[in-house]
Parts: C-alpha cells; sequence; structure tokens
C-alpha cells in the first residue's frame, strides 16, 4: 500500500504541471472568474456559447488539487502509522506535500484574483517542481534503508551537486520567464506580460542550461572515476538523457514559434527534469547500514553493488 501511495503522490505532483499547462496554452486561465467558486454562486462550470471549453479545462486543472490532497494526506497517514522507523527526517518530509498543495491551492486563487499576472503566474508553477523533487526524494527514501543517512559517493561529487541543484532551479525560473514574455498568457484576453525581450529571456534560460550540461557532466565523471554506487551513475544519465531531449524540445519550439503542443512536450520534460534531479540528489546518499570490512576489499555501500 506504500508504495502504491507514494508513487500516486509523485505521479499526481507531476500532473498537475501538465494540467497547468493545458489551462496556459489553451487560454482558459480566467475560464472561471471566481475562486473557489468557478463562478460568483456556481460552484462547478456550466458550458456555454461564449466561454466553450475554458472552464472545464480550468475547473479540471482546479480539481486535480484535490487528488493532490488526498494523496499528500495519505502519505502522511502511512508514514506516521507505519513508517515511523525511518526517522524523524523521513516524517518531516512527509508534511512537505500536504503543506505545498495547501500553499499551491491559495496561490491559485490570487493567480485567478489578480488575473494571471506573470509575477504570481510563475511562483505557482515553481512550487510543483519542487513538490515533485521532494516527492521523488520520498519514494526513493521508502525503498532505501532504515538507518542513518550517511553519503554513499565521495564528497566531492556531493560538492559538485549543490550548485547543479541551484543551476536546475535556475534553469525552471529563467524558464517561466520565457514564457511570462511569449505568447501564451493563459487567456484569450489582453494580460500582463513580463517586460522583457522574449529573445533576451530565452538566451538567458539557455546559458543556465549550458551551466547545468557542464555540471552534470564534471558530475558523470566523479562518479565514473571514483566507481561509485550503481544506483547513482544510472540516475545522472538518465538525467543527462532527459536533459538532453530537454534541450533538442526547446530549441524546436523556439524555431517553429512555440507550437502548443510541443510547449506541451517541454511542459512534461519540465516535470521529469525537477524530479530527475532529486532522484540523482537521493543516491548520492543512503539510508542502508555500512556493510563491515573483510580483509582488504572495499566495504560495500549499498546491497544492490555487491550483485
Amino acid at each position: 500500500m506504500a508504495a502504491v501511495v507514494f508513487w500516486g503522490n509523485l505521479l499526481s505532483q507531476m500532473g498537475i504541471i501538465l494540467s497547468g499547462g493545458a489551462v496556459r496554452l489553451t487560454g482558459s486561465g480566467l475560464g472561471c472568474s471566481s475562486w473557489p467558486n468557478c463562478e460568483p454562486g456556481q460552484f462547478t462550470p456550466q458550458l456555454s456559447m461564449a466561454s466553450g471549453i475554458h472552464p472545464f479545462v480550468e475547473f479540471g486543472n482546479r480539481s486535480l488539487t484535490g487528488v493532490l490532497s488526498v494523496f499528500a494526506i495519505a502519505v502522511l497517514v502511512v508514514t506516521w502509522r507505519w513508517l515511523g522507523h525511518k526517522g524523524v527526517g523521513f516524517r518531516r518530509l512527509a508534511l512537505v506535500p500536504l503543506i505545498g498543495t495547501a500553499l499551491q491551492a491559495l496561490l491559485g486563487a490570487f493567480v485567478v484574483w489578480l488575473d494571471l499576472h506573470p509575477g504570481l503566474v510563475s511562483p505557482h508553477f515553481l512550487i510543483s517542481p519542487l513538490l515533485g523533487a521532494a516527492s521523488m526524494v520520498l519514494l526513493v527514501r521508502l525503498y532505501d534503508g532504515d538507518g542513518a543517512a550517511r553519503l554513499a559517493v565521495p564528497a566531492r561529487a556531493l560538492a559538485l551537486f549543490v550548485p547543479l541543484a541551484a543551476a536546475g532551479f535556475t534553469v525552471l525560473v529563467l524558464g517561466t520567464i520565457v514564457t511570462g514574455t511569449g505568447p501564451h498568457s493563459g487567456d484569450a484576453g489582453e494580460v500582463t506580460r513580463i517586460a522583457l525581450s522574449p529573445i533576451m529571456a530565452s538566451r538567458l534560460h539557455a546559458i543556465a542550461v549550458y551551466a547545468f550540461c557542464i555540471l552534470l557532466a564534471a558530475l558523470l565523471v566523479v562518479l565514473h572515476r571514483a566507481r561509485a554506487r550503481r544506483e547513482a551513475i544510472v540516475a545522472a544519465w538518465w538525467l543527462l538523457v532527459l536533459t538532453l531531449a530537454q534541450g533538442v524540445i526547446g530549441y524546436i519550439q523556439y524555431f517553429l514559434g512555440l507550437p502548443e503542443l510541443v510547449v506541451f512536450l517541454h511542459l512534461i520534460g519540465a516535470a521529469l527534469f525537477a524530479a530527475a534531479i532529486a532522484w540523482v540528489g537521493a543516491r548520492l546518499v543512503t539510508w542502508q547500514d555500512p556493510a563491515p570490512a573483510t580483509g582488504t576489499s572495499r566495504p560495500t555501500l549499498d546491497p544492490t553493488e555487491a550483485r
């Protein structure tokens, strides 16, 4: 049961990024003009020729918040009822999805009340990748041991990961700025946009991606040269593949004038990107009890490494 709850939490946290993207790309951001009701005195949307499907797209995104809340509560209940042996840190991290989802709902209300101001839309998006990252760490931690956390790779790998994670978050932030300067405002009408050249914003975003790739390549070199645990190397390689695929999609959408379908694929990549960074970070440490050294052989860092 725990696996279903934790996987469901991760997938729903990533899924709401896609439903929010659908709202923006279909111009449905103000399909419901009020909050929490769709319209004043009307909780659910109603079909009309004037509004079309926009209220249903927006309300569907809001409804997914309810699914997130169910999984977030379930994560908390399962953790405190059956997984208390994993320690205080795990129990505290289990609070993050619920707190973050509540914050998302509150911020979403202000986004509607302030007519999709980009100064709020960007933070509203950025909370979701952070919650996806926390959910990924919870999932990795679920399958790991129950001991105290300890470094499972050379310390220089962790020293590289810290700026790598910072660069990854910068990539996401600049990505929201690119979106805030572009044509997909989230509503069919006139909406305030970020007063910055889309070309300049895109170039800054690309520079951050290049810096991220350099740091990731350096991390892979360190992990391979140290013959680090297989899980960390596999996670880092998948992150590299995903990052390169994101770059290709990013250039395609730029040169094609930001078609909605390609932008949506880029959003899928963004959801996976944040979770993959957290996956790498979680694999640099382990909660397995250290195996005693035998003779002159190197201590085993993880049971799977001995296979």
